[in-house]
This record gives C-alpha cells, structure tokens and sequence, in this order.
C-alpha cells in the first residue's frame, strides 16, 4: 500500500509522461504513432495533414512585462517550428487565451497581432480559437500543415547508416538559459532572448525531401538524440567537436564540458535530422538557397540510446534541455 500511494505522489516528468503517452497507443503503426513524435498526422488522400499544438504560460515562458507582441509571434513561430520539422507548408492556426478577468485588451489585441505577423509571410490566417479566464495568463495555440505525400521523416525513421545533421548553430537558447542559471526568477533581457524564435519552415520544406528523421531542437540538440534514438529504437553517436556552436557561447563559455551543457539548453529551434550520407551534397545545395548551413554532428548505429564519441570512447549523452516541471523556470538542467 505504501508503494502504491508513492507511486500516485510521484510528480509528472514531461519526458516520462510522453513515452507513458506513447507507449498506451495501439496501434504502434498508424496516425496514432504520433503521439511520439512532433506532430500529430493522418492521411488525406495522397497527401498528410499535421496537427501540432504549444502552450505558453507566463513565469515560465514569458514575464508578465514581456512584449505581448512578442509572445504571440514566439507562441506562433513555436507551432510552426513543428511543422517544419516534417518539411509542412502551414495551413491554418488557432489560438486560445486563457487570462484573469481585468487583463487589458490591449494586451490580447497584440498577442494577436503578434501570432499575426509570424503567419503572415506563409500567407497563412488565423482561423479560430476561443478565450476563457484563468489564474495566470496562457496561450495555447494549434497550428495545421500539409505534406503533398503520404510519409514524412518522422522521429522513428533513423537507419543505421544514416549521417546526423543539424541546421544553423547550436547554443543561441543556452547563451539565455545561462544568463539565468539556477533563478526561479525569468530576467528581462534573457527572457525576451529566448521569445525570439525563428521557424525554420522554407529550410524544412527543402530539407525533408533528403532525410529519413527529422525533429526541432526546441527543447536542445541533446534531448532531440535522445528522442530520436529511442523513438527508431537505434543508436545515435554525436561528435562533441563538430557541433556548430553559436559564436558568441565560445566566447563567453570556456570550458568544453560547460560550453556543450549550454549548448543543451534549448530554445535553438534548428532542425536535427538523420539522412543518407549520399544525399548529404544535394541538401547542402537545397539550403544553399536560403543561406542555412548544415553540419555532420554524428552517425546512427546498430543498438540503443543516444552517446558521444570522445578521445576516450563513447560516453552516454547526457539528459539536458528546457524541463518546465523540473525547473519551473528556465534554468538550466545540471
């Protein structure tokens, strides 16, 4: 009995919980297979709708005098992000406002203009939602995509083989974490650092015809390894030397062991994927185009788990990255 009530206390883990989620589906083939991965899917005639969805909840995304038309581009470009990862054009987008009964309508109306701006350049509107009061303000929006084709490099698809590649430089997120370090606290600076996200949507759509997984790394390059790893039931081996890291954590971060720590954080929103090293020229080319470079951080292998290769040989990875329930801020995980 006492085991049993221990159990119920036990607090919820994101990650825990998502492969409980993941694990209570059947069938494991299927639409329902996304409940493990970025983005919720199910065929439409010759083609893929996707469903993705993001909250953002003040004191532990953004600050109560953050720019509220900064957070809704952030909320925005959050979705988006998810899209992307599986090389989506976005459809559509909904937004839900959960705020306490005196909030300005000022501050909704550019939350709104700000989830306005991001969709713009997709030629993409804001279709619906709803708006309800709450202890703290919240947003929750859901953002809609298509892909003109059946599959979509979805997390479980790594192949022993495949190169590991990322887009863009890694640790812009972390250089903002570790502003904040171990404080409950969001600081101005640092918080509004981490709303100004990029989706990487026209580099998806140009990436995904060219690799088998793809994921964002949101919640850090190191947590994207893990999930992949364990969603193909494969073995991913990532180079700590080769990762392209943001110029500015060199500098400012001198130790190796420290500089891939932040690096971790998350927040990068870049996209990590897994491909065939023969198709690795054709997708430099593709994103040639838009000026995005992407680097060979590692391989996929034969086994279990996510791991590093070093001077002294292979290392587990790590676990690190954005834990809003472990952190209730966001810090940095040690």
């Amino acid at each position: 009995m006492r085991g049993g009530r221990a159990r119920r206390r036990e607090p919820i883990d994101e990650r825990a919980f998502h492969r409980w989620l993941a694990r209570s589906a059947r069938p494991e083939d299927g639409p329902v297979r996304a409940l493990a991965d970025d983005v919720a899917s199910l065929p439409v005639g010759k083609g893929t709708l996707l469903l993705t969805t993001d909250a953002f909840c003040e004191g532990v995304h953004f600050r109560p005098e953050s720019p509220p038309r900064l957070v809704g581009r952030a909320l925005a470009e959050a979705n988006l992000s998810d899209l992307a990862s599986k090389g989506a054009a976005p459809l559509g987008f909904l937004l839900d406002l959960l705020v306490p009964p005196g909030t300005p309508a000022r501050w909704a109306r550019d939350v709104v203009r700000g989830v306005r701006d991001s969709l713009r350049p997709y030629r993409v509107e804001l279709l619906g939602g709803d708006t309800k009061p709450a202890a703290r303000p919240t947003l929750v929006g859901t953002a809609l995509g298509w892909v003109a084709s059946p599959e979509i490099p979805a997390r479980h698809r790594a192949r022993p083989g495949d190169l590991v590649v990322v887009t863009g430089v890694v640790g812009r997120g972390g250089r903002a974490g570790l502003a904040l370090g171990g404080k409950r606290r969001l600081l101005g600076r640092e918080a509004r650092a981490l709303l100004e996200v990029r989706a990487r949507v026209r580099e998806g759509a140009r990436l995904a015809p060219f690799v088998h997984a793809m994921t964002d790394t949101s919640d850090g390059v190191l947590e994207s390894a893990h999930l992949i790893a364990e969603a193909s039931r494969t073995k991913l081996l990532l180079d700590p030397e080769t990762l392209p890291l943001d110029p500015e954590l060199r500098r400012r971060v001198r130790s190796p062991t420290e500089r891939l720590r932040v690096a971790g954080f998350g927040g990068d929103y870049e996209l990590f994927a897994t491909m065939d090293p023969q198709r690795l020229l054709e997708a430099r080319r593709a994103l040639g185009r838009l000026r995005c470079p992407l680097t060979v951080i590692g391989s996929v292998r034969s086994g279990r788990g996510a791991f590093w290769q070093g001077a002294r040989g292979e290392s587990p990875l790590p676990l690190a990255g954005w834990d809003p329930f472990r952190t209730g801020s966001a810090a940095l995980r040690r």
